[in-house]
C-alpha cells in the first residue's frame, strides 16, 4: 500500500488510495486537484523529496464543497468584574477523496 504525504492549505497530510479528508475550504468551482507529493511510503522504502519528490502526483476529487465542523464555544471571562462574552464558532471544510497516488 503507497502512502504519500501532500499538503494542502498549508497543512500536511498523510493519505492514501480511496482515502477521504476534511480539508480547509477550497475555492468554489474546484472539482479536481493534483498534488506534488513530499514524502512517499511504498511498502518498506521511503523516497523524500526536496522538496517535493520528482515524477509523483496525487490526484483528489472533491466529493462536497461545504462541510461544516463542530460547533466551538469561546468564552471571554474576567473574574470579580461580571464581566463575559460568549461566541461561537464553526470551521467550513472541503471534503476530497483521493483517486491515485501517480509514479
Amino acid at each position: 500500500m503507497t502512502k504519500a504525504v501532500v499538503k494542502i492549505g498549508g497543512k500536511q497530510f498523510i493519505v492514501a488510495e480511496k482515502e477521504t479528508l476534511l480539508v480547509d475550504l477550497l475555492q468554489e468551482g474546484t472539482k479536481e486537484l493534483t498534488l506534488d507529493a513530499l514524502l512517499v511510503i511504498d511498502g518498506d522504502k521511503t523516497h523524500i523529496g526536496m522538496p517535493t519528490v520528482k515524477g509523483v502526483t496525487v490526484t483528489a476529487t472533491v466529493i462536497d464543497d461545504l462541510v461544516k465542523g463542530e460547533k466551538i464555544r469561546v468564552i471571554r471571562y474576567k473574574s470579580k468584574k461580571r464581566v463575559h462574552k460568549e461566541n461561537g464558532h464553526r470551521q467550513k471544510y472541503s471534503k476530497i477523496e483521493i483517486t491515485s497516488i501517480n509514479q
